[in-house]
């Protein structure tokens, strides 16, 4: 079980601060590990109090992930605060705009993009370049089941999530060699804020529960297992891959 340990270990974590981010940062800090949560908004701040009153290593660094310009600095902050090493990087941050295709604003578009996919090639690349320094490292990056579907009303979102399942893969390809294993986790249809109109709409709500054969809606309890898993040395020889997470979603 020691392959499991994430102890002397220096996480950082995007969107950590509420659902599934969360799960996995509190996931990271119950395996022992230092994390440092990235978070657009106060309540990184609020999210760290908490997890620090259980005991637990963990930083908080507050970043506008859809500015290129201020990710850098952000990044190289919250390496500081870990002493300078980073082992796992988990890019969990994300925003969803809803409107039919033909009526989908293109600032609404940019918006989801960069977020979505620009600032996790970015945070892969300047993760990257420290982990090739030091011949190791796990990046983990949140896809979605929109990487394998188109959805409805979300297509900056199905863009972005389909671009971070291809960048998971091309990121492996070059870096898997070298160290660094880079996987993907595609989260099912969680019970978080992002999905609070599917969960309300009485329609959807149903079709969705009726093709899970697990039988419910994931929390982020769910995601915690395989967040320690790919962060772990337990998955070594596991690169490249597109996890799902959804109660059996995809198989039915």
């Amino acid at each position: 079980m020691n392959r499991f340990s994430l102890a002397d270990k220096n996480a950082i974590v995007t969107g950590g601060t509420r659902g599934l981010g969360k799960g996995m940062s509190e996931a990271l800090c119950e395996a022992g590990a230092k994390v440092v949560i990235l978070a657009s908004s106060d309540r990184v701040f609020s999210t760290v109090d908490e997890l620090k009153q259980k005991g637990y290593d963990v930083f908080g660094v507050k970043a506008d992930l859809g500015d290129r310009e201020k990710v850098p600095a952000a990044f190289e902050k919250a390496v500081a605060m870990v002493g300078g090493k980073l082992d796992i990087l988990v890019n969990c941050a994300g925003i969803q705009r809803r409107n039919r295709c033909e009526d989908f604003a293109f600032n609404d578009w940019d918006d989801v993009i960069n977020v979505n996919l620009n600032a996790v090639f970015q945070l892969c690349q300047l993760a990257g370049r420290l982990m090739l320094k030091q011949g190791k490292g796990k990046i983990i990056n949140v896809a979605s089941m929109l990487s394998f579907f188109g959805g409805y009303t979300v297509p900056a979102y199905a863009a972005s999530k389909g671009g971070v399942a291809q960048l998971t893969k091309a990121l492996s390809n070059e870096w898997a060699g070298r160290g660094i294993n880079v996987n993907a986790v595609a989260p099912g249809y969680m019970a978080t804020d992002m999905n609070v109109n599917l969960i309300q709409d009485p329609k959807r709500n149903q079709e969705i529960l009726s093709r899970i054969p697990a039988g419910r809606w994931g929390t982020p309890d769910d995601v915690k297992g395989i967040i320690v898993f790919l962060a772990s040395e337990a998955s070594d020889y596991i690169s490249g891959a597109i996890i799902p997470v959804d109660g059996g979603y995809l198989a039915q």
